[in-house]
């Protein structure tokens, strides 16, 4: 089929034409776990669904291949353990904010009730304080790690999603008593 006539009179310029459909037919890719191409390039598919498997499983980075079961079970231990730790960090953070607001009523408390002219920080004093950046700092890093662990969730691995929900659960059990402690929930 001679295709010379789609690109005469035509400038690069022109958008009012539409593209000619294609003249040759790919098969819709597999929608196993991954599949990679053959020759100088691969191409990954992902899975929409969820799936048990533990062979060519791609985790987060190119480097990061699993491709046995005890790959696996060392990944889902490791998932396990990012999402206690996420866990662990929010309560961090919670406690450390909440000291912050109790060292705050400590010193209100300090002044006479007389005399309530209690020195306040300024805001750029309360921006650039060590508490302050430790919260940030530890923010970023709760971030970082909440998006880690839902591009995990979205291999639609079901052995790695399961340990990311088992990890968050068992960090919860273990640090969000303190919490409901806290707020009086459980007295």
């Amino acid at each position: 089929m001679d295709h010379s006539h789609h690109h005469s009179g035509m400038s690069a310029m022109d958008h009012t034409s539409t593209p000619a459909p294609p003249h040759h037919h790919h098969p819709p890719a597999t929608m196993g776990p991954h599949s990679h191409g053959q020759g100088g390039g691969s191409a990954h598919t992902m899975p929409m669904t969820f799936y048990f498997g533990y062979k060519n499983v791609g985790l987060l980075f190119s480097g990061l291949l699993i491709d046995s079961a005890a790959a696996m079970a060392v990944a889902v231990v490791a998932v396990f353990l990012l999402a206690l730790g996420y866990e662990g960090l929010k309560r961090a953070r919670e406690a450390l904010l909440r000291k912050a607001q109790e060292r705050l009523r400590a010193q209100w408390s300090s002044f006479s009730r007389s005399d309530r002219t209690c020195p306040k920080e300024t805001p750029k004093q309360q921006l650039l304080s060590a508490a302050h950046l430790l919260q940030t700092v530890l923010h970023v890093f709760q971030v970082g790690l909440s998006y880690l662990l839902m591009l995990i969730a979205m291999t639609y691995n079901a052995y790695l999603g399961l340990a990311v929900v088992a990890g968050a659960g068992a960090g919860y059990w273990l640090f969000g008593w303190k919490k409901a402690e806290d707020s009086g929930a459980l007295r």
